[in-house]
């Protein structure tokens, strides 16, 4: 009779809805809690653990550390050391995980609807408004970095091509082509699709700042 292996040296096999489908093998993937939401913190570039576990509130260190683990072995996402001085270690999201920003988009907009009030326990971050802005800037065709700044925070998008490589980042970006300040109210209107982006420049309720084409383009020259 063929000796048991050790339980510690068994594969682990994760859970799978065993199903021929693409949906199915899809959520075998991503479909545990968190890790969507990992994605999305990845979405803004690599990021180091602790950070992670930051801008992650509610989720225990455990669980953060396996959902990693499990997005490594699908492919979604590396771990890699950062060069000295640093000598850090930090994660980042591979092709594949990056190819989940449509997915991230179409349910930030399929859940815009049910942020009508921001609970008391509701925790927040400014770069958690990129994924309902980035919809109704899709429309503009000079390429550059815009820096976005809300009474939350502040973070920077890519507009043009450079959005599909790195959409969106953390904090105000080193060289911005184009400023907008604007609040997370109108951000979440601009998702739903309440307001066009020329719209609210229009009216006043996003200010813009920069001289060069960019800038141009969102006041609507």
């Amino acid at each position: 009779m063929p000796r048991q292996q050790p339980a510690a040296q068994r594969p682990v096999r994760r859970r799978s809805y065993d199903q021929f489908c693409a949906s199915a093998r899809a959520l075998d993937s991503v479909g545990d809690r968190w890790t969507l939401l990992i994605v999305r913190e990845l979405l803004a570039g690599p990021r180091r653990y602790t950070d992670l576990h930051a801008d992650l509130p509610g989720v225990s260190t455990d669980v953060l550390a396996s959902r990693l683990k499990d997005m490594e072995q699908g492919g979604l996402a590396v771990r890699r050391r950062l060069p000295p001085p640093a000598a850090a270690s930090v994660y980042e999201l591979t092709e594949r995980g990056h190819g989940l920003l449509p997915v991230l988009a179409a349910l930030a907009e399929w859940g815009a609807p049910a942020l009508t009030e921001r609970r008391p326990t509701d925790a927040v971050r400014a770069h958690w408004f990129a994924l309902p802005l980035l919809r109704a800037l899709t429309g503009l065709t000079r390429e550059g970095v815009l820096e976005v700044r809300l009474d939350e925070g502040e973070f920077h998008v890519r507009t043009g091509r450079g959005a599909a490589v790195e959409p969106y980042g953390f904090g105000p970006a080193p060289q911005p082509d184009a400023r907008i300040t604007l609040d997370a109210e109108l951000c979440l209107e601009l998702g739903r699709g309440d307001f066009t982006l020329a719209e609210a420049v229009k009216d006043g309720r996003i200010e813009v700042a920069g001289d060069g084409p960019l800038a141009a383009e969102l006041r609507g020259g």
